[in-house]
Protein backbone atom coordinates (compact mmCIF):
# COMPACT_ATOMS: atom_id res chain seq x y z
CA UNK A 1 0.00 0.00 0.00
CA UNK A 2 1.46 3.29 -1.11
CA UNK A 3 1.08 5.97 1.57
CA UNK A 4 1.33 9.71 1.31
CA UNK A 5 1.86 11.50 4.68
CA UNK A 6 2.50 15.20 4.10
CA UNK A 7 0.10 18.19 5.00
CA UNK A 8 -0.22 21.34 3.76
CA UNK A 9 -1.83 19.72 -0.10
CA UNK A 10 -2.11 21.66 -3.16
CA UNK A 11 -5.74 21.53 -4.53
CA UNK A 12 -5.66 20.28 -8.01
CA UNK A 13 -8.92 20.45 -10.29
CA UNK A 14 -9.98 18.93 -13.20
CA UNK A 15 -10.84 22.53 -15.06
CA UNK A 16 -8.94 25.24 -17.24
CA UNK A 17 -6.60 22.63 -18.22
CA UNK A 18 -4.87 21.23 -14.70
CA UNK A 19 -3.42 17.70 -15.08
CA UNK A 20 -3.87 15.53 -12.31
CA UNK A 21 -2.22 12.01 -13.62
CA UNK A 22 -1.55 8.81 -12.16
CA UNK A 23 0.02 6.45 -9.25
CA UNK A 24 -0.32 2.93 -8.50
CA UNK A 25 0.32 -4.18 -2.34
CA UNK A 26 -1.49 -6.84 -2.74
CA UNK A 27 -4.20 -9.16 -2.05
CA UNK A 28 -4.93 -12.36 -3.19
CA UNK A 29 -8.04 -14.75 -2.54
CA UNK A 30 -8.11 -17.10 -5.69
CA UNK A 31 -4.97 -18.18 -6.42
CA UNK A 32 -3.54 -17.23 -2.65
CA UNK A 33 -0.51 -14.77 -3.57
CA UNK A 34 1.24 -14.38 -0.12
CA UNK A 35 4.17 -13.16 -1.48
CA UNK A 36 3.75 -10.54 -3.98
CA UNK A 37 6.32 -7.82 -4.27
CA UNK A 38 4.81 -4.53 -3.20
CA UNK A 39 6.69 -2.34 -6.03
CA UNK A 40 5.71 -5.03 -9.14
CA UNK A 41 2.64 -6.36 -7.61
CA UNK A 42 3.77 -9.54 -9.27
CA UNK A 43 2.72 -12.62 -7.67
CA UNK A 44 5.74 -14.48 -5.88
CA UNK A 45 4.35 -18.60 -6.47
CA UNK A 46 2.69 -20.58 -8.13
CA UNK A 47 -0.38 -20.19 -9.16
CA UNK A 48 -3.00 -22.68 -7.25
CA UNK A 49 -6.43 -22.47 -8.88
CA UNK A 50 -9.45 -24.42 -7.08
CA UNK A 51 -11.48 -26.53 -9.11
CA UNK A 52 -14.71 -24.72 -8.22
CA UNK A 53 -15.65 -21.59 -8.78
CA UNK A 54 -16.50 -18.92 -5.90
CA UNK A 55 -20.01 -18.16 -7.89
CA UNK A 56 -19.49 -15.44 -10.65
CA UNK A 57 -22.71 -13.94 -11.39
CA UNK A 58 -24.66 -15.44 -14.51
CA UNK A 59 -23.06 -13.42 -17.42
CA UNK A 60 -19.41 -14.06 -16.38
CA UNK A 61 -17.52 -17.34 -16.98
CA UNK A 62 -17.30 -20.15 -14.80
CA UNK A 63 -14.36 -22.36 -14.05
CA UNK A 64 -14.95 -25.57 -16.13
CA UNK A 65 -13.73 -28.62 -16.66
CA UNK A 66 -11.29 -30.57 -14.51
CA UNK A 67 -9.68 -32.87 -17.78
CA UNK A 68 -9.11 -36.97 -17.64
CA UNK A 69 -5.58 -37.50 -16.69
CA UNK A 70 -5.27 -39.99 -19.50
CA UNK A 71 -6.19 -39.19 -23.60
CA UNK A 72 -5.55 -40.39 -26.64
CA UNK A 73 -3.13 -38.51 -29.11
CA UNK A 74 -3.35 -39.90 -32.91
CA UNK A 75 -0.61 -37.53 -33.68
CA UNK A 76 1.60 -40.12 -31.86
CA UNK A 77 0.06 -42.74 -34.51
CA UNK A 78 0.20 -40.47 -37.33
CA UNK A 79 -3.11 -40.49 -38.29
CA UNK A 80 -5.92 -37.78 -37.40
CA UNK A 81 -8.70 -40.66 -36.48
CA UNK A 82 -10.59 -41.41 -34.52
CA UNK A 83 -9.83 -37.60 -32.85
CA UNK A 84 -7.83 -36.90 -29.50
CA UNK A 85 -9.66 -37.03 -26.30
CA UNK A 86 -9.93 -38.98 -22.85
CA UNK A 87 -9.65 -42.71 -22.55
CA UNK A 88 -10.76 -44.68 -19.33
CA UNK A 89 -7.43 -45.18 -17.66
CA UNK A 90 -7.74 -49.04 -17.16
CA UNK A 91 -10.26 -51.93 -19.10
CA UNK A 92 -9.68 -55.47 -19.39
CA UNK A 93 -6.88 -54.90 -21.63
CA UNK A 94 -4.97 -53.15 -19.02
CA UNK A 95 -3.89 -49.83 -18.24
CA UNK A 96 -3.74 -46.92 -20.15
CA UNK A 97 0.04 -45.14 -20.79
CA UNK A 98 -0.23 -41.82 -22.04
CA UNK A 99 3.33 -42.18 -23.27
CA UNK A 100 3.09 -45.37 -25.64
CA UNK A 101 -0.37 -44.51 -26.09
CA UNK A 102 -2.26 -47.59 -25.57
CA UNK A 103 -3.19 -50.05 -23.36
CA UNK A 104 -0.36 -51.81 -21.01
CA UNK A 105 -0.66 -55.81 -19.95
CA UNK A 106 2.46 -57.45 -19.40
CA UNK A 107 2.84 -61.27 -21.18
CA UNK A 108 1.99 -64.12 -18.96
CA UNK A 109 3.31 -66.01 -18.74
CA UNK A 110 6.75 -64.44 -20.13
CA UNK A 111 8.37 -65.54 -23.33
CA UNK A 112 10.89 -68.10 -23.61
CA UNK A 113 14.44 -66.54 -23.53
CA UNK A 114 15.50 -65.78 -27.54
CA UNK A 115 11.80 -64.47 -28.07
CA UNK A 116 12.04 -61.79 -30.27
CA UNK A 117 9.98 -59.82 -27.31
CA UNK A 118 13.05 -59.67 -25.37
CA UNK A 119 14.82 -57.35 -27.63
CA UNK A 120 18.12 -58.97 -27.09
CA UNK A 121 17.47 -59.26 -23.08
CA UNK A 122 17.69 -62.19 -21.16
CA UNK A 123 14.20 -63.42 -19.16
CA UNK A 124 14.14 -61.47 -15.69
CA UNK A 125 15.96 -58.65 -17.27
CA UNK A 126 12.85 -56.50 -17.37
CA UNK A 127 9.55 -57.74 -18.84
CA UNK A 128 7.56 -57.70 -22.26
CA UNK A 129 4.31 -56.39 -22.28
CA UNK A 130 1.28 -56.26 -24.84
CA UNK A 131 0.90 -52.46 -26.03
CA UNK A 132 -2.90 -52.61 -27.13
CA UNK A 133 -4.49 -49.69 -29.05
CA UNK A 134 -8.28 -50.25 -29.01
CA UNK A 135 -8.79 -46.93 -31.58
CA UNK A 136 -6.36 -48.40 -34.11
CA UNK A 137 -6.66 -52.05 -33.17
CA UNK A 138 -3.09 -52.47 -32.97
CA UNK A 139 -1.63 -54.70 -31.00
CA UNK A 140 2.47 -55.13 -30.43
CA UNK A 141 4.85 -56.15 -27.71
CA UNK A 142 7.41 -53.95 -26.04
CA UNK A 143 10.53 -54.37 -23.91
CA UNK A 144 11.00 -52.46 -20.59
CA UNK A 145 12.74 -52.65 -17.66
CA UNK A 146 10.69 -51.35 -15.13
CA UNK A 147 6.65 -50.91 -15.72
CA UNK A 148 5.85 -48.62 -18.00
CA UNK A 149 4.52 -45.69 -15.98
CA UNK A 150 0.49 -45.50 -16.11
CA UNK A 151 -1.54 -42.27 -16.12
CA UNK A 152 -3.81 -42.31 -13.72
CA UNK A 153 -1.99 -41.10 -11.15
CA UNK A 154 -0.47 -38.17 -13.50
CA UNK A 155 -1.72 -34.64 -13.74
CA UNK A 156 -4.82 -33.49 -15.30
CA UNK A 157 -5.36 -31.34 -18.46
CA UNK A 158 -6.90 -28.71 -15.54
CA UNK A 159 -3.28 -29.22 -13.45
CA UNK A 160 -0.88 -28.74 -16.62
CA UNK A 161 -2.98 -25.72 -17.34
CA UNK A 162 -2.01 -24.57 -14.21
CA UNK A 163 1.29 -25.02 -14.47
CA UNK A 164 1.47 -22.89 -17.96
CA UNK A 165 -0.52 -20.24 -16.09
CA UNK A 166 2.38 -19.80 -13.65
CA UNK A 167 4.87 -19.16 -16.16
CA UNK A 168 2.90 -16.47 -17.69
CA UNK A 169 3.79 -14.52 -14.44
CA UNK A 170 0.38 -12.53 -14.35
CA UNK A 171 0.74 -9.17 -12.37
CA UNK A 172 -1.85 -7.09 -10.50
CA UNK A 173 -2.72 -3.73 -12.61
CA UNK A 174 -0.47 -0.47 -12.51
CA UNK A 175 -3.13 2.17 -11.10
CA UNK A 176 -3.73 5.62 -13.18
CA UNK A 177 -6.38 7.79 -11.52
CA UNK A 178 -7.17 11.43 -11.14
CA UNK A 179 -6.91 12.73 -8.66
CA UNK A 180 -3.18 12.25 -8.63
CA UNK A 181 -1.69 9.75 -5.54
CA UNK A 182 1.02 12.36 -3.45
CA UNK A 183 0.83 14.87 -0.86
CA UNK A 184 0.54 17.94 -3.33
CA UNK A 185 -2.56 16.57 -4.62
CA UNK A 186 -6.47 16.71 -3.43
CA UNK A 187 -9.82 16.32 -5.43
CA UNK A 188 -12.47 17.55 -4.16
CA UNK A 189 -16.04 15.94 -3.24
CA UNK A 190 -18.54 16.00 -6.18
CA UNK A 191 -15.88 16.04 -8.91
CA UNK A 192 -15.45 12.95 -11.38
CA UNK A 193 -12.77 10.44 -10.35
CA UNK A 194 -11.29 8.64 -13.51
CA UNK A 195 -9.77 5.29 -13.07
CA UNK A 196 -7.79 3.35 -15.45
CA UNK A 197 -5.09 0.58 -16.07
CA UNK A 198 -1.99 2.61 -16.84
CA UNK A 199 0.49 0.92 -19.59
CA UNK A 200 -1.49 -2.24 -19.45
CA UNK A 201 0.65 -5.23 -21.11
CA UNK A 202 0.49 -8.78 -21.42
CA UNK A 203 1.25 -9.57 -17.92
CA UNK A 204 -1.11 -7.03 -16.32
CA UNK A 205 -3.92 -7.24 -18.57
CA UNK A 206 -3.53 -9.97 -21.40
CA UNK A 207 -4.43 -11.32 -23.51
CA UNK A 208 -1.47 -13.24 -22.83
CA UNK A 209 -0.30 -17.20 -24.15
CA UNK A 210 1.66 -19.84 -22.78
CA UNK A 211 1.77 -24.05 -23.05
CA UNK A 212 2.99 -26.47 -20.10
CA UNK A 213 3.78 -30.22 -20.48
CA UNK A 214 3.29 -32.89 -17.89
CA UNK A 215 2.82 -36.48 -17.83
CA UNK A 216 2.49 -37.11 -21.49
CA UNK A 217 -0.03 -33.86 -21.76
CA UNK A 218 0.31 -30.82 -23.39
CA UNK A 219 -1.63 -27.74 -22.96
CA UNK A 220 -1.89 -24.29 -24.03
CA UNK A 221 -3.64 -21.89 -22.01
CA UNK A 222 -4.52 -18.16 -23.39
CA UNK A 223 -5.63 -15.34 -20.09
CA UNK A 224 -6.94 -12.13 -20.19
CA UNK A 225 -8.68 -9.55 -18.07
CA UNK A 226 -12.31 -10.31 -17.54
CA UNK A 227 -13.13 -7.28 -14.94
CA UNK A 228 -11.51 -5.20 -12.84
CA UNK A 229 -12.95 -4.90 -9.12
CA UNK A 230 -12.05 -1.02 -7.78
CA UNK A 231 -12.67 -0.53 -3.88
CA UNK A 232 -13.13 2.65 -3.44
CA UNK A 233 -12.57 3.05 0.47
CA UNK A 234 -15.60 4.63 0.91
CA UNK A 235 -17.48 1.58 1.18
CA UNK A 236 -17.95 2.05 -2.98
CA UNK A 237 -16.99 -1.08 -5.52
CA UNK A 238 -16.74 0.12 -9.86
CA UNK A 239 -16.86 -2.72 -11.32
CA UNK A 240 -14.94 -2.17 -15.17
CA UNK A 241 -14.54 -4.27 -17.98
CA UNK A 242 -12.21 -2.63 -19.75
CA UNK A 243 -8.90 -1.23 -19.42
CA UNK A 244 -10.32 2.50 -18.48
CA UNK A 245 -9.87 5.84 -20.14
CA UNK A 246 -6.59 7.93 -19.12
CA UNK A 247 -7.34 11.65 -18.07
CA UNK A 248 -6.70 14.83 -20.28
CA UNK A 249 -6.57 17.57 -19.02
CA UNK A 250 -8.95 18.75 -22.04
CA UNK A 251 -11.94 16.72 -20.47
CA UNK A 252 -12.64 19.17 -17.81
CA UNK A 253 -15.00 18.20 -15.65
CA UNK A 254 -16.48 15.54 -17.85
CA UNK A 255 -17.44 11.64 -16.08
CA UNK A 256 -14.90 8.87 -17.05
CA UNK A 257 -16.76 7.15 -20.33
CA UNK A 258 -16.18 4.25 -18.82
CA UNK A 259 -14.50 3.78 -15.00
CA UNK A 260 -15.20 6.52 -12.67
CA UNK A 261 -16.63 7.42 -9.10
CA UNK A 262 -17.51 10.66 -7.43
CA UNK A 263 -17.14 10.86 -3.62
CA UNK A 264 -19.83 12.30 -2.19
CA UNK A 265 -17.68 13.14 1.27
CA UNK A 266 -13.96 14.12 2.20
CA UNK A 267 -11.26 11.84 2.94
CA UNK A 268 -10.32 14.23 5.99
CA UNK A 269 -11.42 11.01 8.75
CA UNK A 270 -10.38 8.57 6.83
CA UNK A 271 -6.40 7.18 7.82
CA UNK A 272 -3.99 9.26 6.57
CA UNK A 273 -6.72 11.65 5.50
CA UNK A 274 -6.72 9.97 2.48
CA UNK A 275 -8.98 6.95 0.82
CA UNK A 276 -7.33 3.79 -0.02
CA UNK A 277 -7.86 2.39 -3.61
CA UNK A 278 -7.58 -1.03 -4.36
CA UNK A 279 -7.83 -2.57 -7.66
CA UNK A 280 -8.10 -6.36 -7.94
CA UNK A 281 -8.30 -8.19 -11.71
CA UNK A 282 -10.14 -11.24 -12.68
CA UNK A 283 -8.70 -13.22 -15.28
CA UNK A 284 -10.32 -15.84 -17.22
CA UNK A 285 -8.04 -18.45 -18.31
CA UNK A 286 -9.16 -20.88 -21.36
CA UNK A 287 -7.08 -23.84 -21.77
CA UNK A 288 -7.08 -26.65 -24.68
CA UNK A 289 -5.18 -29.63 -24.90
CA UNK A 290 -5.03 -33.99 -24.96
CA UNK A 291 -8.48 -33.42 -26.79
CA UNK A 292 -10.12 -31.10 -23.84
CA UNK A 293 -10.83 -27.88 -23.01
CA UNK A 294 -11.69 -25.90 -19.69
CA UNK A 295 -11.86 -22.51 -18.15
CA UNK A 296 -10.16 -21.35 -14.94
CA UNK A 297 -11.22 -18.16 -12.87
CA UNK A 298 -8.19 -16.50 -11.64
CA UNK A 299 -9.71 -13.48 -8.72
CA UNK A 300 -6.93 -11.89 -6.14
CA UNK A 301 -4.25 -9.90 -8.06
CA UNK A 302 -4.42 -6.58 -6.21
CA UNK A 303 -2.99 -2.74 -6.32
CA UNK A 304 -3.64 -0.26 -3.76
CA UNK A 305 -3.15 3.63 -4.30
CA UNK A 306 -3.91 6.39 -1.88
CA UNK A 307 -6.29 9.70 -3.03
CA UNK A 308 -7.33 12.37 -0.54
CA UNK A 309 -10.81 14.17 -1.18
CA UNK A 310 -11.46 17.75 0.55
CA UNK A 311 -14.10 20.02 0.46
CA UNK A 312 -13.99 22.85 -2.29
CA UNK A 313 -14.77 25.70 0.49
CA UNK A 314 -11.24 24.89 2.23
CA UNK A 315 -9.50 25.76 -1.24
CA UNK A 316 -7.67 29.09 -1.08
CA UNK A 317 -8.16 30.80 -4.58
Amino acid sequence: MCRFLSRGVVAWLMVAGTVVLAGGSVAASEPKCDLVDPITGECAIEVVVPSDDPDPSDDEPKSTGGGQACYWDPAKQGVVKPPAGPVPCSTKDGYWSNAYNCYIRALAPQPLAGDPGWKGHEPGDGAVYFCFQPQTGLLITIWAQDPPPGSRAGPSPREVAQVAVAKMKLKAVDIGIVPKPGPDSIGLVGMPVWMWVQAPNDHTFGPITASASAGGITITATAKVERIGWDMGDGTEVVCRSAGSPYKPSYGRRDSPDCGHTYSKTSAREPDEAYTVTATSTWVVTWSGAGQTGTIRLDGLSRSTQIRVGEAQVLVN
